[in-house]
């Protein structure tokens, strides 16, 4: 009986062999199906254009995305969706097309993007995300935007958040009430691999440093001609953290502006 136990064993490994292939084909080739790759990395020339492109706004707190433009942000013409690959669908990103624009290796100061004055509903909306701690995503060529964070045990490194936050809560000198401040102003750092044969370049890293800046302007504001004084390209004259911020309440008017750098 031994015998046939085994004889009917060997008989049955046989039988389940072809099976067996046949499942881990199938394995293979399903996860060859589900392989989900990023995008190519593009070569650019100098003067290339590029788009920013926006994500969704987290927050680690409430765990609850929303569309970037639930808040009253500068919109493009058109608001087109501009996902590039399937694993930004399946993740449920929203990627979208944004005002920020770039021409590669082409460094620029103090660009105007919009003026948004704040009613009572998108005050609210700024405020509420401001205490959720929410950060705003923004993508360049497939790479998330990050802010670079110097470690507090004083070595060179750097630490990476992902995103940048829509603003903060802080007090005026002699006063201990708190107010809301909005990041209305982003400076931007593109690090690229120069190819010295071609003379086309590689992004490979994409940072951004939030600023709070309560713009100035020589009036009437032209849209297609701005003149701002507290940015200026023409002067050097950049934002920095020492500028009074801007302030998030209704009637307030907000100007977008933001810089960018290729290194």
């Amino acid at each position: 009986r031994r015998k046939a136990d085994l004889r009917s064993m060997a008989s049955l490994q046989g039988n389940l062999r072809p099976l067996l292939s046949l499942i881990l084909l199938a394995l293979a080739s399903t996860a060859n199906c589900f392989y989900l790759p990023g995008v190519a990395p593009r070569d650019f020339s100098k003067g290339d254009e590029l788009q920013v492109k926006v994500n969704k706004l987290t927050s680690t707190k409430t765990q609850l995305p929303y569309d970037f433009y639930y808040l009253d942000y500068c919109k493009p013409k058109e608001i087109v969706n501009s996902a590039e690959n399937l694993g930004e669908v399946l993740r449920g990103d929203r990627i979208e097309n944004s005002p920020y624009m770039f021409r590669m290796r082409e460094n620029k100061l103090c660009n105007y993007v919009c003026k948004n004055n704040l009613d009572s509903k998108s005050a609210k909306s700024f405020k509420e995300k401001i205490d959720d701690e929410y950060r705003v995503q923004m993508i360049l060529d497939n790479l998330p935007v990050v802010v670079p964070r110097q470690r507090m045990d004083g070595t060179p490194a750097y630490s990476y958040e992902h995103g940048f936050r829509v603003g903060f809560k802080a007090s005026y000198a002699g006063s201990t009430e708190e107010k809301y401040f909005i990041h209305n102003h982003l400076t931007y750092d593109v690090k690229f691999h120069r190819d010295m044969e071609t003379d086309t370049a590689r992004i490979v890293g994409f940072e951004v440093t939030p600023f709070s800046v309560k713009h100035e302007y020589e009036k009437p504001l032209d849209p297609e001609n701005p003149r701002l004084t507290t940015c200026n390209a023409n002067t050097k004259r950049y934002v920095s953290s020492s500028d009074a911020p801007q302030e998030v309440e209704e009637g307030k008017e907000v100007i977008f502006s933001y810089d960018v750098n290729f290194k």
